[in-house]
């Protein structure tokens, strides 16, 4: 099975000039989506997650089942004022402009081991950024995983000290 063959491209989404890559065509087909996550975690190996780490809003999807079968915990990050807990912030760079992530001050214990996980790997400041947070709080980043990457951003350039790892790359 050909997990790329599950992703449907959208022209001029969000905006004009933007190809997206669509993966509610995946989630939506179980045989499709058991079978990514299985080569998800086969990316992970026999590392030790304490917790599994996902993106709003695309990334939870693969995140909690990938804790699920890890037997770790979820850590949600979010956008500002969404956590209904304290929180710690990270600003990051965006094309035109910054934004901000937020996680609760309680995700992580130092000495955690983490595993990161996101849809799409583009160009890096999502990933960075929740990398930052996590390394404030002390946990250990074991991985930072993808189902995709946009290779042609360089995304990865930014994550050069961690392990990344992806199942397809454009």
């Amino acid at each position: 099975m050909r997990i790329a063959d599950y992703i449907r491209d959208i022209q001029d989404f969000p905006k004009e000039g933007v190809g997206f890559k669509d993966i509610t065509p995946l989630l939506n087909d179980h045989a499709a989506m058991m079978e990514a996550t299985k080569q998800l975690l086969a990316l992970v190996g026999d590392k030790k997650v304490d917790r599994v780490v996902g993106m709003e809003s695309r990334g939870y999807f693969f995140a909690t089942l990938l804790a699920e079968k890890l037997g770790a915990g979820f850590v949600p990050v979010r956008k500002p004022g969404k956590l209904p807990f304290d929180t710690i912030s990270q600003e990051y760079s965006l094309e035109y402009g910054t934004d901000i992530l937020e996680m609760h001050v309680d995700a992580i214990k130092p000495g955690e081991k983490v595993l990161i996980h996101d849809d799409v790997l583009a160009t890096g400041g999502t990933a960075e950024a929740v990398c930052k947070l996590v390394e404030r709080l002390g946990g250990e980043i074991v991985q930072v995983n993808f189902l995709m990457e946009l290779s042609f951003l360089h995304g990865r350039d930014k994550l050069a000290q961690y392990e990344v790892k992806s199942l397809m790359s454009y």
